[in-house]
């Protein structure tokens, strides 16, 4: 394993310390593992936490900021963060108006939060919303969830939200619209590498030169199926034709072709030229676009494809003002 790390079990701290040292438009709490907006937001607004596991960044971290995230908890690499982590930083941001918590369909993350929600609502008298993302098309079930794992929409859905947030909607309409999102996005990812984590010291599972994944998750769960290396072309229709299969995307949508942290924006933007004419034969009108690197495992190569079907408040929110480590745009 060759990586840039001091050991492997001080990762997440020492990444959190490049974070503070980085970007003076958070802060972090090392004791807790939250990163935070150095500026809060004004009083009366709702404030939206996300977290999970690192490895996945910018995911969630790096979402932080205006137009986004309040607050982000940092589990290990892999591994959900904590209700102590989640309660914290749940009653810091609260301005009142209440706490949206966005939460990816794994098993860990969805019951912890939940029982931080418990915990802060008691405690403290913050009153907590939650949306469950869960958009991959690619299995019902897997090694870590029950139902469909929640992955790429969730970007696109703290996007949305956390612009909808700072114009000053109010709990209620925020976390509607958040459940709109989610059921308008779908998303299917490929490998053409394994990860490997620092804690292992080896690849998660072993993917032979000839072959690649299709539908892993974002942490090495197992795909779809395993299927002899394709040109381009052909990879992106085994994106794009479960997700056409599963719901109808007719219309605007906002598209997301993201890396999963080891491949090349050359390699992204290849894809994502194959990607668009599949999507726009099947009447899918590309308003908005992403390609990059957001929602990651760690060195993993390959890609995901996001697609969310979106009406016109979607689209307004995406375009307004954001400033974070991950996306900048109109500020």
């Amino acid at each position: 394993m060759k990586k840039l790390i001091n050991a492997p079990e001080s990762v997440l701290a020492d990444a959190l310390k490049g974070v503070e040292a980085a970007d003076r438009s958070v802060r972090v709490d090392h004791h807790n593992r939250v990163i935070y907006r150095a500026e809060p937001k004004a009083d009366g607004k709702v404030a939206v936490i996300s977290g999970g596991g690192s490895g996945h960044e910018p995911m969630h971290g790096g979402f932080v900021g205006y137009g986004m995230l309040d607050a982000a908890c940092a589990g290990e690499v892999f591994t959900s963060p904590t209700p102590d982590q989640m309660q914290a930083a749940t009653k810091e941001v609260d301005r009142g108006a209440g706490v949206l918590h966005i939460v990816k369909n794994y098993t860990g993350d969805v019951m912890n939060f939940e029982m931080a929600a418990e915990f802060a609502a008691a405690e403290a008298g913050v009153e907590v919303a939650t949306v469950v993302t869960n958009d991959d098309v690619a299995v019902q079930d897997s090694l870590y969830t029950a139902g469909r794992r929640g992955v790429g929409v969730t970007v696109l859905l703290e996007k949305i939200v956390g612009a909808a947030a700072e114009e000053g909607r109010d709990l209620a309409a925020v976390t509607d619209l958040a459940h709109r999102v989610n059921d308008g996005g779908r998303s299917m990812g490929m490998a053409l590498t394994s990860c490997t984590v620092p804690a292992a010291g080896k690849p998660t599972f072993d993917l032979p030169e000839d072959q690649m994944e299709i539908g892993i998750g974002i942490h090495g769960e197992p795909g779809r199926h395993r299927v002899p290396l394709a040109p381009a072309k052909d990879i992106a229709a085994q994106l794009v034709e479960p997700i056409l299969a599963d719901s109808d995307m007719a219309g605007p949508a906002i598209v997301m072709l993201n890396g999963m942290g080891g491949s090349p924006l050359l390699e992204l933007y290849l894809m994502f030229g194959e990607v668009a004419p599949l999507l726009e034969k099947a009447g899918v009108d590309v308003a908005r676009t992403l390609v990059g690197n957001y929602i990651t495992s760690l060195d993993m190569a390959g890609c995901s494809l996001t697609v969310l079907r979106a009406d016109d408040d979607m689209i307004t929110l995406w375009d307004a003002p954001v400033q974070t480590a991950g996306l900048r745009w109109g500020r």
